[in-house]
């Protein structure tokens, strides 16, 4: 009887999905056995989101809006600050395009991430690359379409910003 309603109850975590007409095992698993991916992916899709600015207003709008969603109230601040400075007026003036390339993320058991990355500056006279690191905190909420892993950073501030290569471009 034990051996039975064992089987049932392993039987229960695989489901099978049609691709194609054709059936394909899956597996049911817990909600936390990613969790470290996913962790990761927020803090990569957040910086993707606010730091890949073309000079697009609408484009850099649409991509800092769902960045807001991401994080709390110091990214809100950060945002503002750079706003102020006139720093996406000057993109969108010089018709910049600012791309991110992650290095790496680094998160600890008490979720305080550090992110490392590369942004590329190119203006139509020369290239610049960055060096940048952030770090902060990531605290769960509620999953919504918005924000797909349930996660928040909190306490994000810039760690190092600091040029590491500045290339002229031939004009001809």
């Amino acid at each position: 009887m034990f051996f039975a309603y064992s089987l049932v109850n392993e039987q229960r975590k695989n489901i099978y999905v049609l691709d194609h007409n054709v059936p394909v095992l899956v597996s049911q698993s817990a909600q936390g056995t990613n969790r470290m991916v996913e962790y990761k992916s927020h803090v990569n899709m957040f910086h993707l989101l606010f730091f890949t600015l073309p000079p697009d207003d609408a484009y850099i709008k649409a991509n800092l809006s769902k960045a807001m969603y991401l994080v709390d109230d110091t990214g809100l601040a950060q945002y503002n600050n750079l706003k102020e400075k006139g720093y996406y007026n000057s993109i969108l003036a010089s018709s910049a395009v600012l791309t991110i390339k992650t290095d790496s993320v680094q998160v600890d058991e008490n979720r305080h991430f550090r992110y490392y990355g590369r942004q590329r500056i190119e203006r139509s006279t020369s290239i610049a690359t960055r060096l940048l690191v952030t770090e902060g905190d990531l605290q769960d909420v509620p999953r919504t379409e918005n924000n797909p892993h349930g996660l928040i950073i909190k306490n994000w501030k810039t760690v190092v910003n600091k040029d590491l290569d500045y290339v002229e471009k031939k004009s001809f």
